[in-house]
């Protein structure tokens, strides 16, 4: 399922026409990616009320699913984000700041001086993101694969069926992953990345397990995961021998014949390192995380 999305840029300079922006253009790029539609952008000075009636009019007026805000969450007297956010929803969703907040300090001890909030404002998600494109981009990333699962839990009917989605997810670039990666941090110390990308295929499982010729011809498949098993599952790689960095993602929804299940990125020291660690994450998801059906 695809949704709208607004990005919000918080900047005195911005606004002035004094800094040129690139954290807003890089959320948009990651959202794309993720099949988000950008209905619209704004760069506004760190202004508590200003912000607060854009974020009223991409909620109230615009009915934009997501709003994400960057800049304005420091400690600076204009960092004024975070309480325009709180003067405008309705329910706050501490979870998803504190992912965030979990991220940066991964990378940086400076991560904990954060102040983004989140939460709902109608049928609209707000979130707030660091003002800087890098952290703006490893905040986002933290809590992507989650937001469309909120996304389809505030924008449905009833309660959502936390069993399956209703609709597969856009696929990642593994080009835009490996640029990510080799970006990151904890590239200075891995030389390979290797990647796994599983899809759907027309042969029954019990065909290429067992041998049955009688098994028909694949259609589709019904999918799902557990997330926190997935992320026990992540870390269990990322504490292996030699590793260094590890980047999943899977689908969920009712999928057709070809349309990607998962994407793993593991990088580590040398090849054997690397090698067992992808073998050992793919295996894991495969047994212990993931639900699927096959249609016929």
């Amino acid at each position: 399922m695809s949704y709208t999305a607004a990005v919000l840029t918080i900047s005195d300079k911005g606004a002035r026409g004094e800094r040129v922006d690139t954290s807003g253009p890089a959320v948009c790029d990651l959202l794309r990616q993720q099949g988000y539609r950008i209905e619209h952008t704004a760069v506004i000075p760190d202004e508590k009320d200003r912000i607060a009636a854009e974020l009223i009019s991409c909620c109230d007026i615009k009915k934009i699913g997501l709003v994400v805000t960057t800049g304005g969450t420091g400690f600076s007297p204009r960092d004024v984000t975070p309480e325009a956010t709180l003067s405008v929803i309705e329910r706050e969703t501490p979870g998803i700041p504190e992912a965030m907040r979990a991220e940066s300090l991964r990378i940086t001890p400076k991560g904990c001086l954060s102040r983004s909030r989140a939460g709902i404002r109608g049928a609209s998600l707000i979130v707030n993101l660091p003002g800087s494109e890098k952290a703006a981009r490893e905040n986002l990333l933290a809590v992507l694969p989650a937001l469309e699962h909120g996304m389809e839990m505030l924008l449905s009917s009833g309660s959502a069926d936390c069993a399956a989605s209703s609709g597969k997810k856009t696929p990642p670039s593994l080009d835009v992953w490996l640029k990510e990666a080799k970006s990151s941090p904890a590239a200075s110390d891995c030389g390979m990345f290797l990647t796994h990308n599983g899809t759907v295929r027309r042969t029954a499982r019990a065909l290429v397990r067992n041998g049955d010729a009688s098994a028909p011809v694949v259609t589709g498949l019904l999918f799902d995961y557990d997330e926190a098993g997935v992320q026990t599952a992540v870390d269990e790689a990322m504490a292996m021998e030699g590793v260094r960095y590890v980047r999943v993602w899977l689908n969920r929804g009712t999928l057709a014949v070809g349309d990607d299940i998962m994407f793993v990125l593991v990088g580590g020291d040398i090849r054997p390192h690397v090698i067992s660690a992808l073998d050992h994450l793919v295996a894991r998801i495969k047994t212990d995380c993931v639900t699927e059906k096959e249609l016929y």
